[in-house]
């Protein structure tokens, strides 16, 4: 009872000190509202963007990779002109892996994209990532349908000039048309027609940049309209995930039969890739942003936790007289020490609790702008006022103790 009452005290005492000295209060917890709230607003942020990615380079799934002749991330010159001189990635490499792979479930191809000019009527749109593939990557990127309906095998093999568009196109060519009134307009897409049988669901954005303003069309008609004979890229899909790697061996022989290497060579002469290469480099890049925002964060709470302790040193100063009264009338050292490292906690846990607030305010904030969820953790901000807790009794712990010692004599004598 008596524990509880002495800490009821201090707590009240260490409020009336935060309230009679508004500004000096806040400039004395700057540093560890700065430092929680940094600390907070990356990690909601980061959690946001970690959903985003994932369900963004997951839209295949976790059963689908791609053969191509460079892999998706390059990251020197030298490895550039390396990549560039294997044989190109070709229909006859595709149609060979749908004759021998036994394990291979679908099988679909795609052009190199192409930035094209999209015109209707009057209305224009410029850099609209036009796509040619076959019709099996429907089914393999898990493409859904708003209206219309994708083309038929026939009319993928006659190079037939229709396509299916992303909302986007809607929105620049048509005014915002509904996807049903778009079926049936004709785009001219570098030049040629093309009629919209297909308008696909929206997708959003990610990072600011729209993943709706795209066009598909059949992988043959991409060839001729713009004269494509580079390197294509061959998707293929597993039955499950747990057939994953069993069909990427079998890939991966199978292309190397082609090439004439064998597992000895040091290149295969292909990459053989999952969505994973983009998430683990996304990975690699929030680790370091953490590292920095700890970082930061730690200085602000060392500069904090120094001004506090140079704060609470001040406030002994000031209490001299009232430490000598409480200890004249049988207060004792743990007393004291309690009182003060109590009221050193309470500041740096009001602190931590206000910067937890701002973190969130300004993770919701930048989400909103950015277009990603805010994905609250708990653990965070309960990380943030705990390490500004314990910030307040390491820098309260020798104000507290010098505190303790005063002489009470001495201190009575203090004006």
């Amino acid at each position: 009872m008596r524990l509880t009452a002495l800490f009821g005290e201090a707590f009240r005492l260490a409020l009336s000190s935060l309230r009679a000295n508004k500004l000096r209060t806040f400039l004395t917890l700057l540093g560890i509202i700065v430092g929680v709230a940094a600390v907070i607003t990356v990690v909601t942020i980061i959690k946001g963007l970690d959903q985003t990615v994932a369900n963004t380079f997951s839209s295949q799934g976790s059963t689908v990779f791609s053969v191509s002749k460079r892999p998706m991330v390059i990251l020197s010159r030298e490895d550039l002109v390396r990549f560039n001189k294997r044989k190109d990635v070709t229909e006859e490499d595709a149609e060979a892996l749908a004759r021998a792979c036994s394990s291979c479930w679908r099988i679909g191809i795609a052009a190199n994209s192409a930035n094209a000019l999209v015109k209707y009527g009057d209305q224009k749109s410029e850099n609209v990532l036009v796509r040619g593939i076959s019709l099996s990557m429907f089914a393999i990127d898990d493409v859904n349908l708003a209206a219309g309906r994708t083309w038929t095998d026939a009319e993928g093999a006659a190079a037939r000039h229709v396509c299916v568009v992303g909302a986007d196109i809607l929105a620049n060519l048509f005014g915002g048309a509904s996807p049903e009134e778009a079926l049936g307009r004709t785009l001219r897409i570098a030049g040629q027609p093309f009629e919209i049988i297909g308008v696909a669901e929206r997708l959003g954005s990610i990072f600011g940049f729209s993943r709706d303003n795209f066009i598909y069309i059949p992988y043959e008609a991409y060839r001729r309209v713009f004269n494509a004979r580079a390197s294509i890229v061959i998707f293929v899909q597993a039955r499950s995930a747990e057939d994953l790697e069993a069909t990427k061996d079998e890939v991966r022989t199978i292309m190397r039969n082609r090439r004439g290497r064998t597992f000895l060579d040091e290149d295969d002469g292909f990459a053989l890739e999952t969505q994973d290469v983009f998430l683990d480099l996304y990975q690699k890049a929030t680790s370091n942003i953490y590292l920095v925002t700890i970082g930061v964060a730690a200085i602000s709470l060392v500069v904090g936790g120094i001004v506090v302790m140079n704060i609470m040193l001040v406030s002994v100063t000031e209490r001299t007289r009232e430490i000598g009264i409480r200890k004249a009338v049988g207060a004792r050292r743990r007393d004291i020490l309690t009182q003060f490292l109590i009221e050193a906690v309470t500041l740096t846990a009001i602190g931590g609790a206000v910067g937890v607030g701002v973190g969130f305010g300004a993770a919701y904030a930048l989400a909103l702008a950015l277009g990603f969820p805010v994905l609250v953790s708990v653990w965070s901000a309960v990380l943030g006022v705990g390490v500004s807790s314990a910030v307040g009794v390491a820098s309260g712990l020798w104000p507290a103790w010098k505190a303790a010692r005063l002489d009470p004599v001495e201190a009575l004598r203090a004006e």
